[in-house]
């Protein structure tokens, strides 16, 4: 396989996307999600873990509480690969904005992430070819500018495209429907950047560096919607992948 043109460092950030195989859902019901969720957490450390199939005997129960009971029982301390501070997940793909932390942590996690829920997703639907689209792609991510673009791109211009899917193109027709979508969505890390809960999943410390406030990411965010910042959408077409 040949090597990527973008070699990953530690201590640099990155934008992750993949999509499914054809342009095919690889989400198609909540526990898929909530599946993938949980292999995030678990995945997510350099120490062997084989706990993912402990919990695949109960089938009805892929929180991430589950998950942390599952480490505590088994001692398990965790040495993450990558600190994640972003994360979106669409019908047909996925955003994660990381941090290498470990070296080769990217790639590793990736790798475990992918093989995980690719058997995951061939079991449950039968499916006997790959899940995705070939290797993740990626996009460094050089300065606090991007920073927050990427972050609001992850986190609410993915899910307002449900609701109009050529936004990006034309505009956004009605902010209130878009934005509502956006603001409720559960899959995507937005819900933790207001505080209404704590995934688990993220490190909100470059959030917090790069927002003053919630209230102060929360407006950015609908500015990023609405296309008032000058160039916005040029910006983020560079470092979005998709």
């Amino acid at each position: 396989m040949p090597k990527r043109k973008i070699q990953f460092e530690k201590g640099k950030y990155y934008h992750i996307y993949n999509r499914g195989a054809k342009n095919s859902d690889i989400f198609f019901d909540n526990n898929d999600k909530k599946r993938f969720l949980q292999s995030i957490f678990l995945l997510n450390n350099c120490n062997s873990f084989r706990g993912i199939s402990e919990l695949e005997k109960n089938r009805k129960d892929y929180s991430i509480e589950s998950a942390r009971n599952i480490l505590k029982l088994k001692k398990i301390t965790v040495v993450p690969f990558v600190d994640i501070f972003s994360y979106c997940l669409m019908p047909n793909h996925f955003h994660f904005l990381l941090k290498e932390k470990k070296e080769n942590g990217i790639s590793l996690f990736m790798q475990k992430l992918g093989n995980s829920f690719g058997k995951y997703f061939s079991k449950k639907y039968g499916n006997q070819g790959s899940v995705f689209a070939g290797r993740f792609k990626t996009v460094a991510i050089e300065n606090n500018k991007q920073i927050a673009n990427i972050m609001g791109y992850i986190n609410v211009v993915n899910p307002a495209q449900i609701v109009e899917p050529y936004m990006k193109i034309k505009g956004i027709e009605n902010f209130s429907s878009v934005w509502e979508k956006a603001d409720n969505y559960i899959w995507s890390s937005h819900q933790d950047y207001l505080g209404r809960r704590d995934s688990g999943l993220i490190n909100k410390n470059l959030f917090e560096k790069t927002f003053a406030s919630s209230k102060v990411y929360n407006d950015f965010a609908q500015e990023i919607l609405l296309g008032k910042k000058v160039n916005i959408w040029k910006e983020i077409k560079d470092i979005s992948l998709d």
